[in-house]
C-alpha cells in the first residue's frame, strides 16, 4: 500500500501561477485606465466649480478681470491632487480656465472659457497619449480615443 502526502504538486502550482498571471496581464490596463477616468473627474469637477464662481464674480463686478486671486468669489483651487488650475486668459469680457494634469495624468489639459466651449489637448508622448486618450476640440475627452 503506497502513501501520498497531502498538498499540490509542483505542477499544481505553476498553473495556478500561470493562471493568476494572465488574469493580471488582462486586468492591470483596465484597472490603469479605470484610474485615468476618475483622475480627469477631479479636472472637469474643478473647471466646471470655476466657471460658476467666474459668472458669479462677473456679476458682481462687470468684468472678469481681477477674478482668479485670493480673497475673491472666484479664487483659483487648491489642494487638488492631480490637476492644476489656471486663469491663463482674463479679461474684462472673456476668460479662459484651465486644468493641466501631472502625476498619472501628466500631459493632458482641459479648457473652458466664456462661452462654455470646453476643448482637450493631449501632449504627443506623454502618459496620456501612450494611453490612447487624444485631442478633442469640442468637449472634454472622458476615455480613450476622444469619447466625450
Amino acid at each position: 500500500m503506497s502513501h501520498r502526502g497531502k498538498g499540490f504538486t509542483l505542477i499544481e502550482l505553476m498553473i495556478a501561477v500561470a493562471v493568476v498571471g494572465i488574469l493580471a496581464m488582462v486586468a492591470l490596463p483596465s484597472y490603469n485606465d479605470y484610474i485615468r477616468r476618475a483622475n480627469i473627474s477631479e479636472a472637469t469637477a474643478a473647471l466646471a466649480t470655476m466657471r460658476t464662481k467666474l459668472e458669479l464674480y462677473f456679476q458682481d463686478n462687470r468684468r472678469f478681470g481681477g477674478a482668479c486671486a485670493a480673497g475673491t468669489v472666484a479664487p483659483l483651487p487648491t489642494g487638488l491632487k492631480n490637476f492644476t488650475v489656471t486663469c491663463p486668459t482674463l479679461t474684462d469680457t472673456a476668460y479662459t480656465i484651465q486644468a493641466t494634469g501631472n502625476n498619472s495624468v501628466a500631459g493632458i489639459v482641459f479648457t473652458i472659457n466664456e462661452a462654455n466651449v470646453r476643448a482637450t489637448t493631449v501632449t504627443s508622448g506623454s502618459p496620456m497619449a501612450n494611453a490612447g486618450y487624444v485631442d478633442n476640440a469640442t468637449c472634454w475627452t472622458q476615455r480613450k480615443g476622444g469619447s466625450c
